[in-house]
């Protein structure tokens, strides 16, 4: 149940929500009795809010004309970063588009001349892009997070890489967003192992189960680690291990979480733990990083790369070297030369 004072909140923001309430709506949405909702309803009034009641069967709630939110209760800076989590709360999360344009209406209403200048500027501003990729139900997120959060189980239909779905029993520990796709970290019970969901490929909502049973996190509880590993190296046949002559927070900057796990090894070098589909793909990828490493192993990925060292080293020399028709045309050219001197 709410403490009093959230439960005051939430009851106004309800109130203002909607033009008329019955008691026993209210009574459900803030897990209350009727009679703790009346006294809710009498310190709200103390307050100077107008609560209009009707009484009957019919009767209910309403709050009067000239009522407004209670002050703004945050700092400036903690006030326009909620503005702009809200503009963007919808982004590839569906379901979530009108309650965040609700609660940025409700924001707004409430900021003082000096921050709606500055949310007014923001808000002519901040365009975004049109950008393809999965959007998730904000509803098995929701979900997902409660069972996270009371330590239970949930089952789910889960689709595979290789499109097979089956029906997955699993104990949640977190969920991390990578900027483009949402994981969930969380202990399958089917497989007893640690693993990796992809929001986007559960197909169906959310059941919650029993309790879980408490166990250490995978990584010593870095879950974002977990998933970098998971999706860059972990899911690969092809991987291996690199070491870079450059400060970890230099190759931060160059390699995505989602291409590979960073590891410190002094102030001058780190290592770099990744996959790929092929030895062409992982060569490629670490040579457009544009920084001097080592292969650690696997010594595959080595011999591949002196491979491509030769063939890379025949081509430059065939370019440095006239081809045969070209050695043939040079006295031809050389002989005319000299017949237009003589003319």
């Amino acid at each position: 149940m709410l403490e009093t004072s959230a439960r005051l909140l939430r009851l106004l923001s309800l109130l203002q929500a909607r033009r008329f309430w019955s008691g026993a709506e209210l009574a459900d949405r803030l897990e209350v009795t009727d009679r703790t909702l009346r006294r809710d309803i009498d310190r709200l009034r103390t307050l100077g809010y107008p609560v209009e009641a009707t009484p009957g069967v019919a009767g209910g709630y309403q709050l009067g004309a000239g009522a407004t939110l209670p002050p703004l209760l945050l700092e400036d800076d903690e006030a326009l970063a909620i503005s702009i989590g809200l503009r963007t709360a919808g982004h590839r999360v569906g379901g979530i588009e009108d309650a965040s344009l609700r609660a940025l209406v409700k924001l707004e209403r409430v900021l003082p001349p000096r921050l709606r200048r500055r949310a007014d500027a923001l808000r002519a501003s901040i365009v975004q892009l049109d950008t393809s990729g999965p959007r998730i139900d904000s509803d098995v997120l929701t979900e997902l997070a409660t069972a996270r959060q009371e330590h239970l189980q949930c089952s789910f239909d889960y689709v595979a890489r290789g499109k097979e779905s089956s029906r997955r029993t699993a104990e949640p520990a977190g969920l991390v967003h990578t900027g483009f796709r949402w994981y969930l970290v969380a202990w399958d019970v089917n497989r007893s192992d640690w693993r990796t969901f992809r929001v986007d490929r559960i197909t169906s909502a959310v059941e919650l189960g029993g309790p879980g049973v408490p166990r250490p996190l995978p990584e010593e509880g870095d879950l974002r680690k977990y998933v970098s590993r998971s999706v860059s190296s972990d899911v690969y046949e092809y991987q291996a291990k690199i070491v870079f002559h450059a400060p970890l927070q230099v190759m931060a900057e160059r390699v995505s979480p989602a291409a590979g796990v960073l590891e410190r090894l002094h102030d001058q070098a780190c290592r770099l733990l990744t996959g790929g589909r092929s030895w062409y793909e992982l060569a490629v990828h670490l040579a457009l990083i544009g920084v001097d490493f080592e292969v650690e192993e696997p010594p595959e990925l080595l011999a591949y790369l002196r491979s491509l060292q030769e063939r890379l080293g025949r081509a430059v020399g065939m370019a440095s070297t006239p081809t045969p028709t070209a050695r043939a045309r040079k006295p031809k050219q050389r002989a005319a030369q000299r017949g237009a001197k003589t003319k």
